[in-house]
């Protein structure tokens, strides 16, 4: 893999997600209905791996 490599998957994670929550009404119905709050929990937990590698290794 060359090294923009990970960041073109995650651009089509994203895209496709995008595709999905227009496309499908029950699924825009479900992310949309979740308190915002939940979604920043979920960013602070996934993200502290990558803070400990950005700022103690």
């Amino acid at each position: 893999m060359k090294w923009y490599d990970p960041s073109l998957i995650k651009l089509a994670a994203v895209f496709g997600i995008l595709f999905l929550i227009t496309a499908w009404t029950g699924l825009r119905d479900l992310l949309l209905g979740v308190a915002w709050y939940w979604y920043l929990i979920l960013m602070v937990i996934v993200s502290i791996p990558l803070f400990k590698r950005m700022f103690f290794d």
